[in-house]
């Protein structure tokens, strides 16, 4: 496993970078690496990628992790107020995913999509694996 949590997300996809520039926002420690699933740095670094969901990916310490899984686990890695969001984990899984599939199937005709994916800021590049050093 990295030794840094990585998200990796719809590089395409408005919401999904929405999503990114939140957490980037929300993240003061900068814990949390990010690459797009279109990108080489993503299959290098799950090497089974084409067999996962393609909204958001969590990799960290203890694995894998889709859909709402994913997004409880990187809000809780927040800190308050966001890990407040761990209060739905006894939801069970398949409840908690069906909105986010309703939702990840409808991203792109509700928020749309971009030909290209993000190209970060010189100050965010060491956070991209696509672009950035190693930290």
């Amino acid at each position: 496993m990295p030794p840094d949590p990585i998200i990796l997300f719809d590089g395409v996809c408005n919401l999904c970078n929405a999503a990114i520039n939140w957490i980037i926002d929300h993240d003061p420690k900068q814990i949390f690496r990010f690459a797009s699933l279109q990108s080489q740095a993503a299959r290098q670094v799950l090497p089974e990628i084409d067999s996962l969901p393609d909204s958001i990916i969590l990799i960290d310490e203890a694995g894998i992790h889709t859909r709402s899984a994913a997004a409880l686990r990187i809000a809780r890695r927040l800190g308050f107020p966001w890990s407040l969001a761990v209060l739905a984990t006894p939801l069970p899984a398949f409840f908690r995913d069906s909105i986010y599939k309703w939702i990840a199937r409808n991203r792109y005709s509700w928020f749309g999509r971009t030909d290209t994916c993000r190209i970060p800021t010189p100050e965010l590049a060491d956070r991209f694996l696509d672009t950035g050093k190693p930290k």
